[in-house]
């Protein structure tokens, strides 16, 4: 009884929110996609609009589902739509009372998604092209399209694609815009990709957090941003086996981080210096000087280094690093 209690409080306050105020404007129209792993017990979403700030249109939390509100966006729909989750309801019953408290569900484009069940709605006033599919654990929708063949073409892509979580919604959007995308354009995108198991610490729970609020090519930058996701995922490895001296598995991640991101020299430098406390000194020696040459902070940096023992204290290694 006091879960119907708290439901139907949110409800009412959906209802008031509404009735209190002209019905939100927010043109966020766009396509998106919904989707969970149930290999991994990881949620993600994604989206991409001709609208700033597009990452506005998508609600996330660990273990419990997925939330993308668009169309004319009333983004009350993302936090209400998981507390709704994290109650018990299912999507089917969360997107029912989020609609039917809502006087204007009829320009509204939502997908909710838990691990049992996806529902999705578009408004009979959307904009056309509008439409959306529900697949085995996910959604694509999508709305204001130049084709009404975007969300199917989304959907093929996301169930045809090898990979994580990750590069299967990235191969949805990419679907969506190769199929003719925002009528309008592109200018943002973002994705997120969070935990099966919440830990509490939202910085571990939260895989894949990119967005680009303002772009000519949002889905080549956030191509690239989910390739720098990446590298740095390697180098959070590197530096976990380093810790357990184990040279040879921090080595290869650190090499494979330097692979996703060509010419970070970030990640080159912290490369080079691993490959110099594992005794790998001439292995190092050109990949810093491909750094210095860049950028001449970096060398700079070498001497301090040895100061907190992240170097060697050797004078003749570290002369022969500086002098690359």
């Amino acid at each position: 009884m006091r879960n119907l209690s708290v439901f139907a409080a949110l409800l009412l306050l959906a209802v008031t929110a509404a009735a209190d105020r002209p019905a939100p404007f927010h043109p966020v129209t766009t396509y998106s996609i919904v989707a969970y792993d149930s290999a991994t017990g990881q949620f993600g979403a994604a989206v991409q609009s001709h609208w700033f700030k597009v990452a506005d249109v998508i609600w996330l939390e660990p273990g419990v589902g997925a939330v993308a509100t668009q169309s004319l966006a009333d983004f009350t729909y993302g936090p209400l739509g998981l507390k709704m989750l994290q109650m018990g309801r299912t999507p089917e019953q969360a997107l029912a009372g989020l609609t039917e408290a809502d006087p204007q569900s009829d320009v509204r484009q939502v997908a909710i998604i838990d691990k049992t069940a996806v529902a999705a709605h578009t408004g009979a006033k959307c904009i056309p092209e509008a439409g959306h599919r529900t697949g085995r654990h996910y959604s694509v929708q999508a709305n204001l399209m130049r084709n009404n063949t975007v969300w199917d073409a989304m959907a093929a892509a996301f169930e045809n694609t090898k990979g994580d979580l990750a590069d299967r919604m990235m191969a949805a959007l990419e679907a969506a815009q190769a199929e003719g995308g925002d009528i309008r354009g592109k200018q943002s995108a973002s994705m997120v990709v969070v935990t099966g198991e919440p830990t509490g610490q939202v910085w571990r729970d939260r895989l894949v957090d990119i967005r680009v609020d303002d772009s000519p090519e949002p889905l080549k930058e956030l191509r690239r941003l989910l390739d720098i996701t990446r590298a740095y995922e390697y180098m959070n490895k590197g530096d976990e086996y380093l810790a357990e001296d184990d040279l040879e598995q921090a080595q290869q991640a650190y090499q494979k981080a330097a692979e996703l991101a060509p010419g970070n020299l970030e990640i080159l430098f912290w490369y080079a210096a691993t490959l110099v406390t594992i005794d790998q000194v001439e292995k190092a020696l050109p990949v810093f000087k491909d750094v210095f040459a860049k950028d001449e902070a970096w060398r700079e940096l070498v001497p301090r280094l040895v100061e907190v023992d992240l170097l060697p204290r050797d004078e003749a290694i570290i002369e022969r690093i500086v002098a690359q």
